[in-house]
């Protein structure tokens, strides 16, 4: 049989800047991590892959690649092989974490070792730094599946620290926070790609580990997942009530930025209950929170990533297209576009689809399919939220402008597309 290229490898390589011999040697370093043995690829080992002459990495291989990409194999162009008694067996994720854990966090006593390794906050500043990846990913492509099994992974593994060693109170309610974080993480990856009964389970877990933990950041990170899960659910008195548990926290009297995005959060609940003029006053009352914010406050790296006005203006933007003021959305669509920072590159698709909508909505039938056609072709193929908005915008561009020239071509852009 021919090889066949992959080039869903090919395009993710070259997407994040990776030459088949660094990807080489990432990969080895997490089978490494994985398996307590490096692995054994160099460049051509990658080339074989991309040529597609290996149609499957092995299993210790393939598992290191989805938690570095944070994609699955298939999602990365790989075959995956149906297991016979002659082939390898499947690799077990929980017994990678703890074998990774151990590797990673033993030092030089062997796993056998009488005295007890002593966990320190080092050993935590490690796992936030792999927190810190997760929330690049997410930014990046938002939604995957393979973004929420390694968020799930990598709690797991937070987890699996408290059992190797002795650890301070301090230390322990770090390593908690540590596997929430994750856990939320996979929680809000799960709700983006509209996984909502994933995203249920891992918020149950998510709110244990936040009380073990005893971090008020964590847990209004966790509140106002959940607040956002149940409005997208089209559920908006659950999703108030749990916005409301997030914004009741001391911290948000403390901090002007966590009540600001209590508020604007809060906004978007409002308009899924069709309560205008409480949209506009919660988003006035989360600029004016924004403003009180100071910059030289130590925040979580997940609130400061990606909480700023363009993302008021985004919610803004999501808010006013419910109530089906078109025009204010439009508004708060271009001005998001202008705010965004460059590694928003999911929330730019979503606020560009949106965008679109709301331009056709007001009959500029040219300008929205223009608009639409600049959401790029990974976020419009590859982003559930992404591409239900474009399909619906397909929908409404029918309704109104069937059988045009602009319809035309938004039919031959999705075909190409292939949304």
């Amino acid at each position: 049989m021919d090889a066949v290229p992959n080039h869903a490898l090919a395009a993710w390589m070259k997407e994040q800047g990776y030459s088949s011999r660094e990807l080489a040697d990432r990969v080895n370093h997490a089978v490494g991590e994985l398996t307590g043995k490096p692995g054994g690829l160099d460049d051509s080992s990658i080339r074989a892959w991309r040529s597609g002459r290996v149609r499957c990495p092995k299993s210790a291989q393939r598992a290191a690649l989805e938690l570095i990409s944070g994609r699955t194999a298939l999602a990365l162009g790989f075959v995956l092989r149906t297991r016979t008694k002659d082939q390898e067996p499947p690799v077990d994720r929980r017994t990678f974490i703890a074998a990774a854990t151990t590797a990673a966090f033993s030092g030089a006593a062997p796993p056998t070792a009488a005295v007890p390794r002593r966990v320190g906050m080092a050993d935590v500043a490690l796992i936030q730094q792999r927190f810190a990846d997760i929330i690049a990913s997410d930014h990046r492509h938002g939604g995957q599946r393979g973004i929420e099994q390694q968020a799930a992974a990598l709690a797991d593994e937070a987890l699996v620290c408290q059992t190797i060693g002795t650890a301070s109170q301090r230390v322990r309610a770090s390593l908690y926070a540590a596997a929430a974080s994750f856990r939320s993480s996979a929680m809000w990856a799960a709700i983006d790609g509209r996984r909502f009964g994933d995203a249920s389970n891992h918020m149950r877990e998510a709110q244990s580990l936040a009380e073990l933990s005893g971090d008020p950041a964590i847990k209004f990170r966790i509140w106002s997942h959940a607040g956002t899960m149940y409005r997208h659910m089209g559920r908006p008195a659950e999703a108030a009530a749990a916005n409301d548990v997030a914004r009741g926290l001391g911290l948000t009297r403390r901090d002007p930025m966590f009540a600001s995005l209590g508020l604007a959060r809060h906004a978007a609940i409002h308009a899924a209950a069709g309560d205008r003029g409480a949209v506009r006053r919660s988003f006035g009352q989360a600029r004016e929170a924004m403003d009180r914010a100071g910059s030289g406050e130590v925040r979580p790296l997940w609130l400061t990533a990606f909480y700023d006005a363009a993302e008021v203006d985004s919610l803004a933007l999501s808010a006013y297209s419910m109530l089906g003021d078109w025009a204010t959305a439009e508004a708060h669509g271009h001005r998001c576009l202008a705010g965004l920072r460059p590694h928003m590159v999911r929330s730019k698709a979503i606020t560009t689809a949106r965008l679109a909508r709301a331009q056709l909505e007001q009959g500029e039938v040219e300008s929205a399919v223009t608009t639409a056609m600049g959401v790029s072709a990974d976020a419009a193929a590859g982003h559930p939220r992404v591409s239900a908005m474009l399909a619906t915008f397909g929908s409404r561009l029918q309704q109104i402008a069937p059988g045009s020239s602009h319809a035309d071509a938004w039919r031959s852009h999705t075909v190409r597309l292939k949304v």
